[in-house]
């Protein structure tokens, strides 16, 4: 046996090391895993895994640019280190820099077939609009790993979002039935395969899908809630804070790539211009509220009208993502209604993109938002519309509600609001169909109430 201090010794103690950073990164002790990810480059400051997943961390961390770096040192110390190229791809995915990824995924496949890399790949295509190499990019991955769950999952949202004719939609149905068949531990299969039958009016088998998850899953806010929103119970007033949450924490790490492979979302957008035409910049002098910030998308179009910018979700997945982005002076996981209330006269400008559409009647929520504009104030927000020019609402089989235009207005009546603007828009594609909306713009009056 070597003694103490020799070279063997040291690789078995720096080995003891790394083991036991990655089980704390893989428990979320972040602050544990750096610690020992650093003992271990200290003592071999080359080491490619410590520093690829030193990276990784400061990736998560919204550290950007030191993840690049460190990923960058991994891959300088071993040039075909597979996983790290691929990592390196996430970061630039995650940050918008769609060709840095795809060179950084087609990197790892020419050393090694890779089965994450040829899903991120896929992934990165579709978001180009690159669709028939994306759709052959998913087939390669299912020609490589067929009982690939995932991949399954993908291509049945791929068909499902760019489907030219019910036969694609019935694929996409079948793919999500195989990814269930893989995997019964993931749940938003079922959803996926839920709402893929329901769009084919076959309501029936999509109200057994979720009754059938409830089965399983007594205790689910989303079976309970989708169940609810394809017919098969009463419609809640509005989503339950547990159904949001769980919604939202696991779709979390996915949430900004589909929104990427739906090239059309434009709600950041909308809602920025509508303040744009009528709320200057003034300097940045401004205290905005993302309302439902979720990762943070909101975040760059607000940044220039904020001295202080503020986000609060209820989903603490979402409220890291907007972390690990950026430009946020403030964030606070909390239910929307709730925050508003107990901060009276706090904010200028309060902002929210797709977030009320989890909000059935919008009284309460357009009382709490006017309670906690300063006077002046401005409320900016997107909603999914009714058809109808009536005041009801609607549960949708996409558990969303969507909004009559008479209900909006009277609801931010009520409040004391002066509507600004109450425009009809298309939000995003669903399915390959335009998503209606409200782009809302109001406004607390100048004068004390």
């Amino acid at each position: 046996m070597p003694a103490t201090g020799t070279p063997t010794a040291g690789s078995a103690r720096v080995g003891r090391w790394l083991a036991r950073a990655l089980r704390a990164h893989r428990a979320g002790a972040l602050d544990e895993a750096g610690r020992l990810y650093r003992r271990v480059l200290a003592a071999r400051p080359g080491h490619p895994d410590a520093l690829h997943y030193l990276g990784v961390l400061a990736h998560q961390r919204g550290h950007g640019d030191e993840a690049l770096a460190l990923i960058g040192r991994a891959l300088a110390a071993d040039p075909r280190y597979v996983d790290a190229h691929n990592n390196l791809g996430n970061v630039h995915k995650e940050s918008g820099r769609l060709e840095e990824a795809e060179a950084c995924y087609r990197r790892t496949l020419a050393i090694a077939p890779h089965a994450d890399a040829m899903s991120n790949l896929a992934v990165v295509l579709e978001a180009q609009g690159r669709l028939d190499e994306a759709f052959e990019a998913y087939g390669a991955l299912l020609r490589h790993v067929p009982d690939h769950a995932r991949g399954h999952y993908l291509l049945g949202l791929f068909l499902r979002n760019h489907a030219q004719d019910e036969a694609h939609a019935r694929q996409s149905v079948e793919c999500f039935r195989t990814a269930w068949r893989l995997d019964q531990g993931s749940l938003r299969v079922l959803e996926a395969l839920g709402v893929g039958l329901y769009m084919l009016g076959r309501h029936d088998e999509a109200r057994e899908v979720y009754a059938d998850w409830l089965r399983r899953e007594p205790d689910s806010p989303l079976a309970r809630h989708m169940l609810a929103a394809c017919g098969g119970s009463a419609p809640p007033p509005r989503a339950a804070d547990d159904y949001v949450r769980e919604l939202f924490d696991g779709f979390a790490d996915s949430f900004d790539e589909q929104l990427l492979k739906n090239l059309d979302y434009r709600a950041p957008q909308l809602v920025a211009d509508a303040l744009a035409a009528h709320v200057p910049a003034a300097g940045a002098a401004l205290e905005v509220l993302d309302a439902g910030c979720g990762t943070g998308l909101c975040g760059p179009f607000l940044r220039p009208l904020a001295r202080r910018l503020t986000g609060v979700d209820l989903s603490p997945g979402m409220v890291e993502k907007a972390r690990a982005r950026g430009g946020y002076d403030t964030l606070v996981v909390d239910e929307l209604t709730a925050f508003l209330v107990a901060r009276p006269d706090t904010w200028d400008v309060i902002v929210s993109a797709d977030t009320l559409v989890y909000f059935g009647e919008l009284d309460a929520v357009a009382a709490a938002a006017f309670g906690a504009l300063r006077p002046g104030g401005w409320l900016a927000f997107t909603v999914e519309a009714l058809p109808a020019d009536a005041d009801r609402v609607e549960l949708g089989v996409s558990g969303r509600y969507r909004h009559g235009r008479a209900h909006v207005r009277r609801a931010l009546a009520s409040a004391g609001f002066e509507v600004v603007r109450l425009d009809a828009a298309e939000l995003r594609k669903e399915a390959g169909e335009a998503v209606s909306g409200w782009v809302v713009l109001a406004r607390r009056a100048a004068a004390a109430r």
